[in-house]
Order: structure tokens, then C-alpha cells, then sequence
């Protein structure tokens, strides 16, 4: 099966006049734990950011209060890691477009059962796994979720080399191959982040050459995360939504150093700057 490389922006979906906030999708992030509440915050506001009509946080019930009073325009769930606490996510996750899951959610055990059991039970559901997320899964196996659900993962090459089980690939060229042929394998869409991040259905290919050197900062990939689920339940394809999603992060990182530098950019900034990189978007409805 051959890769045919995707050149030109998928477009970004028009706000109908008489459009009402479940016109535009329900993002439901999985998110922070104790001491990374602010990853939570940062996918929440993102998916707000990336237009999305509804935005709940399910989040540890320890830090839920935090992720709360951060910012006012999400809902917040308070869920028990276990005992029954992967039931709770999945009965949200009827109501939802689009799950966020990873974003600081940690990494001991009871946290990857609890992320792999949101898996086997949630079906249907369009996942954009990152970070922790993408820890609990890995090595990836198709049991990890269900067969009708779609992925799109956001990994590192760190992430991707744990994923696929094999070493980082070393030059483009690998970074392209692998990449393909890991999204082939697992039936969904990979973005493989790096100075020019691969996006891949396995079909389907694309380079995205927006983004700096200051964008290299923690929190970053959790505002990236939030705005790829927000394209989705907007109604954007998981592989159209993750090639916006990656063009318009990585412009708004640009508008921010232009104006900021590159050194003292941070993913708040990157937020700030969202606004801006879709009104050049939407120049073009």
C-alpha cells in the first residue's frame, strides 16, 4: 500500500449562525494528579481555545478542587483512580465527542490498570492519548482498546521508541518510515513530535514545519493535546484534526516568540497566542 503525502491545511470547520455550544463538540480530558494539576489546566483551556462547545476534566478527586479553581470555563469530575473509578470515566465518556487521556495523570501502576481498564471499556470513543497516557499503553497492543475505537497518539521519539518497543529512530527518513508503519499497525493516526513533526494514517502522510526551539517546555504537548481533540469534536477526521492541530499549535508558538524570544516562552504563552493562529485560519472561510 503506498503513502500518499498530504500538502495543503485541512480546514477549519465554519461556526454556523445559528450554532449553539453542543454544535461544536464535548471534549472529556482524563488529566493531572498530585503535583501535575497543571496539565489538567493546560488540555482543558486548550480544547476551550481550539473551539470546542463543552469541556469537562475528570481528574484525580485528591486535586479536582485545583483543577477547578484554575479556570472557570470547564466543568470538572473528581475519580478514584480504583474502586470502580474506570466505570465513573467511561458513563462520562457516553456524553462526549472526543476524550483527552494522559496529560499528567502519573505513572505508578494503579494508574496504568486504571488507564488500560478505561480502554477495554470504553467503545466507539475517538481517543487522542498522550503523555502518561501513552506510558500506560506501552508497548502498544491492540488489547488495549477497542477495535472500533480510533486513536490518534501524540508521542515524543522517547514515547514512540517505548510504544513501538524498538529505538528511537535516528534521521528523517526513519522517523517517516517507522512512523508509517506503526500507524498501519495499530489502525489509528500517530504524530511523532519533533523539529518537523510526522502526522500518519498509515495512508495518509504529512510534515508540519511550524513550531520553534522555544516551544521546548513543559506543558506544551498538553495544550497541543487539548486542541487536536477539540478539531475532532468540532468534527474534523482523527488524521485531518491532528494535522490542523499541529500546524495551528505550532504557529501559535511562533506568533509568541516573535514577540516573546524563544527562551522565556512557556505553554501558557502558547495558549495566549491560539486566538491569533486561528484567526489566520479562519481568513480563509
Amino acid at each position: 500500500m503506498s503513502t500518499t503525502t498530504v500538502r495543503e491545511l485541512p480546514r477549519l470547520p465554519r461556526r454556523a449562525r445559528g450554532g449553539h455550544k453542543g454544535t461544536y463538540g464535548k471534549v472529556l480530558a482524563v488529566a493531572g494528579s498530585r503535583g501535575m494539576s497543571g496539565a489538567a489546566v493546560l488540555c482543558g483551556r486548550a480544547a476551550l481555545r481550539g473551539g470546542a462547545g463543552v469541556v469537562q476534566v475528570a481528574t484525580p478527586i485528591d486535586v479536582q478542587a485545583v483543577v477547578a479553581a484554575a479556570y472557570p470555563g470547564y466543568t470538572t469530575f473528581g475519580f478514584r483512580t480504583g474502586g470502580g473509578g474506570a466505570a465513573e470515566v467511561v458513563e462520562l465518556a457516553r456524553g462526549a465527542d472526543v476524550l483527552a487521556v494522559g496529560p499528567g495523570l502519573g505513572r505508578d501502576d494503579a494508574t496504568g490498570a486504571f488507564v488500560r481498564d478505561v480502554f477495554a471499556r470504553a467503545t466507539g470513543a475517538t481517543v487522542v492519548l498522550d503523555a502518561d497516557g501513552l506510558f500506560a499503553v506501552s508497548p502498544f497492543r491492540h488489547e488495549f482498546g477497542s477495535p472500533t475505537s480510533t486513536f490518534v497518539m501524540t508521542p515524543h521519539p522517547g514515547e514512540f521508541a517505548r510504544l513501538t518497543g524498538n529505538p528511537a529512530p535516528r534521521t528523517d527518513g526513519e522517523r517517516e518510515e517507522q512512523a508509517v508503519a506503526f500507524a498501519k499497525r495499530f489502525g489509528g493516526v500517530l504524530l511523532l513530535k519533533g523539529s518537523t513533526t510526522v502526522v500518519t494514517d498509515g495512508v495518509q502522510l504529512s510534515f508540519n514545519t511550524t513550531g520553534n526551539p522555544g516551544m521546548a517546555t513543559g506543558g506544551s504537548g498538553d495544550v497541543l493535546t487539548g486542541v487536536i481533540a477539540a478539531l475532532v469534536g468540532q468534527g474534523l477526521g482523527a488524521f485531518d484534526a491532528a494535522v490542523l492541530g499541529a500546524w495551528v499549535h505550532g504557529r501559535a508558538g511562533d506568533l509568541g516568540a516573535a514577540v516573546l524570544g524563544q527562551t522565556a516562552l512557556t505553554a501558557t504563552d502558547v495558549l495566549d497566542y491560539l486566538p491569533a493562529a486561528f484567526k489566520e485560519l479562519e481568513s480563509h472561510w
